[in-house]
């Protein structure tokens, strides 16, 4: 008689802990921060977004590295990315200046998360075919942080959103449109984190932490501002020749690569020989 459980080949059923527990986290931060902003705790609210960002950027990691990867995880994570980063900031800012502005406002913070809902279905649909040095789009994370710090840097200067509700929905409106842009960002994918870096490459990791505690607020809001505006530089840098699918439209990261190796042939052609004349 066959023993059972040595022939018993059948997959394990279950969820692994670790990576969804983090996911999880970040699911109740982006359900705090909606219910914060709805009780005029908008500073709480922004805190809490970025707290989301912190367990979204842990939970894959730590699955990587357990070995703890299923598609389970990876659908659960889509759906909480979608909670923490389109309708959590969409939310916060409407609670916070656009409110007050009818349609306009709704409609603002509506175009935020139907752009965050789009981007992360491409992304989904994409992953296998992308080029993971550079995301097609601005991340949805980065995009919520945007609209996070702007809404702490508001509400530790104490400024009333109402007074700028247009500023607040050409912001939204505009953050959300370059989710579903074209435009390269760099992923920070091909960093090597376990190469060795100097004495002062460290000193300079500490000294911006350093400055970041001092002024988080409005710090992390220059700087994922100043990311969002790199995307557009870095696609323009490496095109020869702007078109529209290259902001918005059907394309790949193929196109981008091609152009970009056509660009470095012509310059390599245009160079003038420096070498000596017989």
């Amino acid at each position: 008689m066959t023993d059972s459980k040595n022939t018993d080949t059948s997959p394990r059923k279950g969820i692994y802990l670790l990576p969804n527990l983090l996911t999880t986290g970040g699911l109740f931060a982006g359900f705090f921060a909606i219910v914060s902003s709805m009780n005029g705790h908008f500073e709480a609210a922004a805190v809490a977004i970025f707290v989301a960002m912190v367990f979204d950027g842990l939970d894959g990691r730590v699955a990587r590295l357990t070995n703890t990867q299923s598609e389970f995880g990876a659908q659960y994570d889509s759906m909480s990315d979608m909670l923490s980063f389109g309708v959590a900031p969409s939310l916060v800012a409407y609670n916070w200046g656009l409110a007050d502005l009818g349609k306009f406002g709704w409609l603002a913070a509506f175009i935020f998360v139907a752009c965050a809902a789009l981007r992360l279905a491409r992304f989904n649909a994409n992953l296998s075919v992308t080029d993971g040095r550079f995301f097609q789009g601005l991340a949805s994370p980065a995009a919520a942080a945007i609209i996070a710090g702007m809404v702490w840097t508001g509400s530790i200067y104490e400024v009333d959103g109402d007074n700028i509700g247009y500023l607040v929905g050409l912001l939204t409106i505009v953050t959300g449109l370059l989710m579903v842009s074209n435009f390269r960002y760099h992923s920070f994918k091909d960093v090597n984190w376990r190469d060795r870096v100097s004495f002062l490459a460290i000193l300079c990791v500490v000294l911006v932490f350093v400055v970041i505690a001092a002024r988080p607020a409005e710090m992390l809001f220059g700087i994922f501002f100043i990311y969002a505006c790199s995307g557009p530089v870095t696609t323009i840098r490496s095109v020869r020749k702007l078109k529209l699918e290259h902001v918005v439209g059907d394309t790949n990261d193929a196109d981008f690569a091609d152009e970009l190796q056509e660009r470095n042939d012509a310059v390599k052609v245009d160079e003038p020989d420096n070498e000596p004349r017989p």
